[in-house]
């Protein structure tokens, strides 16, 4: 901290320079829309849905990434947006039929997270396109203004995400791959040479760039976690890579010298020049020749052979690791390949391993949904979950003609979270904040009156402030706020009174009870259970195939892949469901208190004292 003129410089916590940034993006679209269509225009219905489009894919959405690649994302939602808001308009009349869309296109769009981090981003506020229409004026005729007020925001929305105080920008998940590529490169190399080891500083390098592989290391957006074939060859890439690296950084003791390693020093130069030209490809340098490739791919067909009859059984074990460190060396190569150049890329590419590197995208897509759509899969609960608590929430709003029932929904999609302890816990402290929210609307139109200047004053920074607290601050601040900002923003649509902050409160109690009923109607605990049943599964499936293929070879013949153990769906399916279920089950609250280094030594010491406690609750000796 350091200044001018003995001032000290104040530099915001990058949770806050980062809300800030983009809290200006949404202030600046849903603010000149919104102001562009009411005071321009005179037309509230072109008006409320440019606000409401640009602060639905960037206020309630979470989509990753750089601003540059925001832009892309909204850019490409912008159609998606105006259909679903011609579908809810047109859904809207009749109760039976906007709850029958929400229950459908409210699945569909919670489920479409199963394609990865940006439609996971993006559903909630693809869901608000749905919503927005669902509720009076029931009038198709109004249709064009929506359109044009939704189309304006997000053209609005796209251009402040491109050009307006840019992010910083991160590290493509292809450069990370290709420096992991450079260490095991450098790793082969020095294995080639005397003293045949890696120095201490090259083993550094190559744990850190293991470890900068690992998804959660990773920018969410730079995740390759679509089902696309770039995408699946990319995170292809960086699991054989960080395979390689561990084969390199640890291999069999003693380290040979060239003179008894055999074919050792071929593979290891192959290996090093395969790794090599996997970065330059990685990097968009290499050529499509792939002559590194091939020379490995001849030099472990010559190792495969086998080794020198009667060799020692240190010498068996380096063989192995060779054929080890050949196999991942080569699987890197052809994954980075499919990983640059798609398709045209998988001329190498082995049917089992790389089943995907043939596959078109609806192939691939369909795999995935398929794959999830199962009571398993939390993906497939989360859509459950969530599908049912908005329809029952239209349901209530259109039967009880609740005012200002489209806050309902809002409510309900915001506040239901995947656990009912998780919910339980975040209504509590919405239903605070939005009530702090309601007193303070409630004091302004009391004190303020009809004066509409005073509301379009103030509307513009309380939205940079409401969002830029709001995901830092946490749920309650954001629903206080946020309480602020729609009343300002319907105070200058019709007159309104202290009363819209009672409506408002109503409709988040209303909101918030209907996501705390089907939290607890259905899979109350989250990813817990799935976490357990699914890796259960998962080393069930495994110890199968080792099983079977430990017999195989056992009987002197060759291994062939299990792909599917007996009794159970295939081995790669269990591993995704495991995945799925470990990476919610991240994100939800313990529901047991943190360990702590007492509760680890207890936990320790359990096992010991269980003989003694058996003993005497049985009354038998130990």
């Amino acid at each position: 901290m350091g200044g001018t003129g003995g001032v000290p410089r104040v530099r915001l916590p990058a949770a806050y320079r980062a809300a800030a940034r983009r809290s200006a993006r949404v202030t600046v679209a849903a603010g000149a829309g919104f102001y562009l269509f009411l005071y321009g225009f005179g037309s509230a219905e072109a008006a409320i849905y440019a606000l409401f489009a640009a602060v639905s894919l960037a206020g309630l959405s979470h989509i990753p990434g750089t601003g540059r690649q925001r832009a892309a994302v909204v850019a490409r939602l912008l159609p998606v947006s105006l259909v679903l808001i011609t579908v809810g308009t047109y859904l809207s009349v009749q109760t039976w039929t906007a709850t029958t869309g929400m229950l459908v296109i409210g699945f569909a769009l919670a489920f479409s997270a199963v394609g990865g981090p940006r439609p996971a981003g993006a559903a909630p506020g693809l869901q608000l396109m749905y919503i927005l229409p669902s509720f009076p004026p029931y009038d198709p005729g109004s249709l064009g203004s929506r359109l044009a007020g939704a189309a304006v925001g997000i053209v609005f929305l796209v251009l402040a995400e491109r050009f307006l105080l840019p992010d910083p920008p991160t590290v493509p998940y292809r450069e990370l791959a290709a420096r992991a590529a450079d260490c095991a490169r450098r790793c082969a190399e020095e294995l080639t040479e005397p003293p045949y080891a890696i120095t201490d500083r090259t083993l550094q390098e190559a744990q850190a760039a293991s470890t900068a592989l690992r998804s959660s290391q990773v920018p969410e957006a730079e995740r390759p976690a679509g089902p696309s074939v770039r995408d699946r060859g990319l995170t292809h890439t960086g699991l054989a890579t960080r395979t390689l690296l561990a084969r390199l950084t640890a291999p069999p003791q003693p380290n040979p010298g060239p003179a008894e390693s055999g074919l050792g020093p071929a593979v290891l130069r192959a290996v090093r020049d395969t790794a090599l030209e996997t970065a330059d490809r990685l990097r968009g340098r290499a050529p499509d020749a792939g002559d590194a490739h091939a020379e490995l791919l001849r030099a472990r067909t010559a190792m495969a052979a086998g080794p020198d009859a009667g060799a020692s059984p240190a010498a068996l074990r380096r063989h192995a690791a060779m054929l080890e460190l050949a196999d991942a060396a080569l699987a890197m190569s052809t994954a980075a390949a499919i990983a640059v150049r798609g398709r045209a890329g998988a001329a190498q590419a082995a049917p089992g391993r790389f089943w995907y590197a043939q596959k078109r995208a609806p192939q691939l897509w369909w795999r995935r949904m398929a794959g999830h759509a199962s009571a398993r899969s939390v993906c497939f609960q989360n859509a459950v979950r969530i599908s049912m608590a908005l329809a029952a929430a239209r349901v209530i709003a259109g039967v009880d003609t609740l005012p200002h029932g489209f806050w309902v929904l809002l409510a309900t999609l915001t506040l239901t979270r995947t656990t009912v302890r998780q919910t339980r816990s975040t209504v509590r402290v919405a239903l605070t904040g939005t009530l702090i929210g309601a007193l303070i609307v409630a004091g302004l139109f009391t004190l303020v009156g009809t004066n509409i200047a005073v509301y379009a004053a103030v509307l513009p920074p309380l939205m940079l402030f409401a969002f830029t607290l709001g995901p830092v601050k946490g749920v309650g601040w954001a629903q206080a706020l946020f309480t602020l900002v729609v009343a300002l923003a319907f105070a200058q649509l019709a007159p309104a009174t202290w009363q819209l902050a009672e409506f408002r409160l109503l409709a988040v109690l209303t909101g918030s009870a209907i996501g705390a009923v089907f939290g607890l109607l259905a899979w109350p605990r989250g990813a817990q259970d799935e976490l357990r049943r699914s890796m259960a599964v998962l080393l069930r499936g495994a110890a199968e195939n080792v099983v079977a293929t430990t017999a195989q070879l056992a009987a002197g013949g060759v291994r062939a892949p299990v792909t599917a153990a007996p009794g159970h769906r295939s081995l790669m399916h269990s591993l995704v469901m495991a995945e799925a279920a470990y990476a919610q089950f991240q994100s939800e609250p313990r529901a047991w208190p943190p360990a702590t280094p007492a509760r680890i030594r207890r936990a320790r010491q359990a096992p010991m004292n269980l003989p003694a406690r058996t003993a005497r609750r049985t009354g038998r000796r130990p």
